[in-house]
């Protein structure tokens, strides 16, 4: 099996194909949310992404065929004053995870943010998603704190629009 990762060229017309089927399937899993993406949101992703001067995404092939995808975004750290890199999405089609992917796919980010004088990686997991907390334990992730007796950092949300 021959393993190749690429970052994304949002103008490639093949990426622009590869990076919303991987983003539908995530979100169809149960991890992802369960339900199939918008049709607007399959369209627009690439174009949008496109956009933005920050983004970033690495596109797994396993033999030519696509098989994982991280989308992430150059962020900033204040108290570092250094930029940082967020995972927005990691993701591994069902059929192929077990194989390291998804780690190979969280070294390429590492090698991109050292390249970018980043001083972190971050990212968020489903508190119940015991295989993702597990690989990125792995990998070196964890939880934090600024200082143990104000507790664990949390991520929230407030929605604005559907």
């Amino acid at each position: 099996m021959n393993l190749k990762l690429v970052e994304a060229d949002y103008l490639n017309p093949q990426h622009q194909q590869v990076i919303p089927f991987l983003l539908n399937a995530y979100a169809m899993d149960p991890m992802g949310g369960g339900e199939a993406l918008d049709k607007d949101v399959y369209d627009q992703l690439v174009p949008s992404l496109a956009k933005l001067p920050h983004a970033l995404s690495i596109l797994a092939y396993l033999d030519d065929q696509p098989v994982g995808l991280a989308n992430c975004f150059e962020a900033f750290s204040t108290f570092a004053c250094k930029p940082l890199i967020n995972i927005h999405d990691l993701c591994v089609l069902k059929e192929y995870r077990g194989l390291g992917i998804s780690l190979k796919l969280l070294r390429k980010v590492e090698e991109l943010a050292l390249a970018r004088g980043c001083c972190k990686i971050t990212l968020e997991v489903l508190s119940d998603n015991l295989v993702a907390k597990s690989a990125y334990q792995k990998f070196g992730f964890a939880g934090y704190a600024l200082d143990p007796s104000t507790g664990s950092a949390v991520f929230w949300q407030k929605k604005l629009s559907d």
